[in-house]
């Protein structure tokens, strides 16, 4: 399958090319839109090509119904994206297993990256069409790596050459959690480097099929999880004395930021933290707070 997921920019200047005049007016149900609803953040774009309707519920829910015809992608999560833990609930409902995903899907910037951890697909694999470069596990599945590249289509950053990265979950699944650290540092360790997170949702996307879906998505709601609490071992007998900062401390722009990551396996980036201190949450991923 031809990928479909692009974003609302640059989607809305080519929504004309994929159908003939009038149909995205005639045919699109929710506008294209992306912004915050009851605390979360959300996106949703379709091409019009059918008739879709998307809606926003109480907190991290939202509902699709779709048609068969045309592609759409959409869901609730978080602006920017990061590594944490995402609790997720759905009912999805593919009629006849149509084409179609249940996924954490995100991008980032430098380099330019769609990509996607499925956890239900329908018929259609786009592995198939894409590089594979190993597998992992995680939560008693084994999730297939896959890499390709997309080349001058639209994207977060108008027409572009970028790369999508793929985690296919074998025993698929509507329900449960998945640590996007682990999948973040599994692309590395296998030359599948992440940049500058955009948007992530925990999202429903079709192509030219019919279904419906309901999801609710968790983990830390709509801001970063809260620091851990400082350990309650008694101070040391003899405390170090408070000395100084060095002379000459790193430059902040060379460090993460709060909340951000600054450490883990498999990482190359910074390990030193411009606020906060840098604290190891599993093995695959440090954070600053």
């Amino acid at each position: 399958m031809v990928s479909f997921t692009t974003l609302i920019a640059a989607l809305t200047a080519v929504s004309g090319a994929l159908a003939a005049p009038g149909v995205v007016e005639k045919r699109q149900v929710t506008p294209n839109a992306e912004g915050t609803h009851d605390g979360w953040f959300y996106s949703w774009w379709s091409d019009g090509a059918s008739p879709v309707t998307y809606t926003n519920l109480a907190g991290g829910s939202y509902s699709v119904t779709w048609q068969r015809g045309g592609n759409l992608v959409g869901g609730k999560g978080w602006n920017p994206g990061s590594a944490r833990s995402i609790t997720y609930q759905a009912d999805f409902n593919p009629v006849n297993n149509g084409n179609s995903y249940l996924c954490v899907y995100g991008w980032t910037r430098n380099p330019l990256v769609e990509y996607y951890i499925i956890e239900r697909l329908g018929e259609y694999n786009p592995g198939s069409q894409a590089q594979g470069r190993g597998q992992v596990t995680y939560a008693g599945s084994t999730y297939r790596l896959y890499e390709g590249t997309r080349t001058n289509q639209p994207s977060i950053d108008g027409t572009a050459t970028f790369q999508q990265y793929w985690a296919i979950r074998d025993q698929q699944r509507t329900s449960g959690t998945v640590d996007t650290g682990f999948f973040f540092n599994a692309w590395a360790q296998a030359g599948m480097p992440l940049g500058n997170h955009y948007y992530m949702v925990m999202a429903t996307e079709a192509y030219n099929s019919a279904g419906n879906s309901r999801v609710t998505v968790s983990g830390g709601g709509g801001s970063p999880p809260p620091p851990n609490p400082p350990p309650t071992n008694p101070p040391p007998t003899n405390p170090p004395p408070t000395n100084p900062p060095p002379s000459n401390p790193p430059p902040s722009g060379s460090c993460s930021g709060m909340w951000g990551q600054c450490g883990g396996q498999g990482w190359n980036g910074p390990t030193c933290c411009s606020q906060g201190t840098c604290q190891q949450q599993n093995p695959w991923y440090s954070q600053c707070l």
